[in-house]
């Protein structure tokens, strides 16, 4: 998270927004098809600065990027064959409906919001996610259970680790909030007065930050008080409580709450400790602020914050840019690239109950997600912001570690025959040790470059010799080894890794590169192989 950042205005101050935010009445109709109002929305503004988009991916390059995008993986030999050898017109669209009915959606779904919502916390909400995606839970339900989770609700349990992860550093616990949820990084405010938006002052931070002062820890349990104060000084030495306020800037009026005397403080602590001794759970309060900022940020239909949020994380993970970007600074200063998409997709997702299934596929289904990433033109490069063409993404840890673990798989035991229930199971199994490889990657930010533990890593890592490079059993190479010549060996290569056959360049190449080492022709191979899984081909979705 940014330690400050431009903040979104309060409500009072709507109208210098009103830009940022478009009017419903100018907005496409809600009944037009998700991808259909991305493609005009991105069409319409190539128009008006005069830019072309490159035009869409072949079919092999789409189907790599989708399948990493939804399922969190790379389509088998076989499977990219038959795609590729489909003459079916509409074989993208019953490509994405079948990933998005497929449990390596749910578990790419789980694995991307663990990995977004508690980035940096070293704690993993993962099994609530599998459950809440796997049932394809409205986005606004999800939110409430990460903010107010009961522990001992089946449905919701393990959500409230996301508060848990923060609970003791309630500064941080307001800001993520505010930036992960809401697409406001409220952090600049807590010291001064904004010193850009000048009506943005300390009060709103204080307001945030009031939602959970009152969270306490109590074992494995939480509790919430139904007293306290948030007491802050001004940059001018005034003491001021802070009033409950959500981010319109509108304050939220409360019932009054005495603070007890030291008696009452001493005895309340006492049977907080008798409770973690006794591993129970404290009595819910009758009065709860996190369930206030729930109702009042689903009540919110002006800024839209919570929706406005979930499209641009969603866009910034499938296009690797934000409508609005940085993702968490929402402010009139930082317009989105395409004010009436932005509206029109929270609009939408909210009319259809926050569904992001529906979301994720109409984003996936447009012309704008489809565009090939390279750029031919002699013309410059357009800019990221114009999403004319594909922007190149570095594989997250388990996407990679996933990738690196299925390449290297003896392509046979994925055959085009084999039965729905036996490949689901055999896809599981790669992934699950391929998110255990994936814990020796970095989780890529803004400006990702592979790091020099990568390097060394694929370099002299003895994992990844005894795990990836092996010739034996079910391995990739003992597939290699037993193939009739060096074009055999490139083809199958080539199919395996990079989900694509070798172009005539690389066969040359490379099937020169085998024949120089005739004699030692098995880490010839060896070799071949490393080089295509370290290439930057592999490490990136584009």
């Amino acid at each position: 998270m940014r330690l400050c950042s431009l903040l979104v205005l309060p409500v009072a101050l709507f109208v210098g927004l009103v830009p940022a935010l478009a009017a419903a009445a100018d907005l496409l109709p809600p009944e037009t098809p998700i991808e259909q109002a991305i493609d005009h929305y991105v069409e319409a503004r190539l128009q008006e600065v005069g830019v072309s988009a490159a035009p869409q991916a072949d079919d092999l390059a789409l189907l790599r990027r989708t399948m990493l995008d939804l399922a969190g993986r790379i389509p088998t030999p076989a499977e990219a064959q038959g795609y590729l050898a489909s003459e079916d017109s509409a074989k993208r669209q019953a490509m994405v409906d079948n990933l998005l009915a497929s449990p390596a959606f749910v578990r790419q779904q789980a694995a991307e919001f663990d990995s977004l919502l508690m980035d940096g916390t070293r704690k993993s909400i993962r099994d609530y996610l599998l459950k809440a995606f796997g049932e394809n839970r409205p986005w606004d339900q999800m939110f409430r259970d990460l903010v107010v989770g009961e522990p001992d609700d089946a449905k919701q349990q393990g959500a409230i680790r996301f508060v848990a992860a923060r609970v003791n550093d309630q500064d941080r616990l307001a800001t993520d909030v505010s930036s992960l949820l809401f697409g406001v990084n409220v952090s600049c405010a807590k010291c001064h007065d904004h010193p850009l938006v000048l009506t943005w002052t300390q009060d709103h931070y204080y307001g945030m930050l009031s939602f959970f002062s009152r969270t306490y820890e109590v074992g494995e349990y939480f509790g919430e008080r139904e007293y306290g104060r948030v007491s802050y000084k001004t940059v001018g030495g005034e003491s001021r409580d802070a009033k409950l306020m959500y981010l319109t800037g509108q304050p939220i009026d409360e019932p009054e709450a005495a603070e007890p005397d030291d008696a009452a403080k001493k005895a309340e602590k006492e049977r907080i400790e008798e409770l973690k001794k006794n591993k129970e759970p404290p009595p819910a309060p009758s009065y709860s602020r996190r369930r206030v900022l729930v109702d009042a940020a689903l009540a919110d239909e002006k800024a839209n914050f919570l929706p406005r949020a979930i499209v641009n994380h969603l866009w910034n993970r499938l296009l690797g840019r934000g409508l609005v970007h940085p993702v968490d600074q929402m402010h009139e200063e930082n317009r989105p690239s395409h004010p009436e998409l932005l509206a029109w997709l929270a609009r939408d997702l909210k009319a259809n109950g926050y569904d992001l299934q529906r979301l994720v596929r109409g984003i996936v289904l447009s012309e704008t997600y489809a565009r090939t990433s390279v750029w031919d033109s002699a013309s410059a490069r357009p800019a990221d912001d114009l999403f004319a063409v594909a922007q190149v993404r570095p594989l997250k840890p388990w996407q990679y570690g996933t990738l690196l673990k299925q390449a290297t798989h003896h392509p046979d035991q994925f055959p085009a025959d084999l039965p729905a229930d036996q490949f689901e199971q055999r896809i599981e199994q790669l992934q699950n040790a391929g998110r255990s490889l994936g814990n020796l990657f970095e989780t890529p930010h803004d400006d990702f470059q592979v790091g020099v533990d990568e390097a060394l890593l694929f370099a002299n890592g003895e994992r990844i010799a005894k795990e990836l490079l092996r010739d034996s059993g079910d391995s990739l190479l003992a597939r290699l080894d037993k193939l009739p010549d060096e074009q055999a060996v490139v083809e199958a290569a080539a199919w395996s890794i990079l989900s694509r056959p070798a172009t005539a360049e690389e066969q040359g190449v490379l099937i020169e590169f085998l024949r120089a080492r005739s004699d030692r022709a098995a880490d010839a191979r060896r070799h071949l192989v490393w080089a295509l899984l370290t290439s930057s081909e592999c490490r990136f979705n584009h």
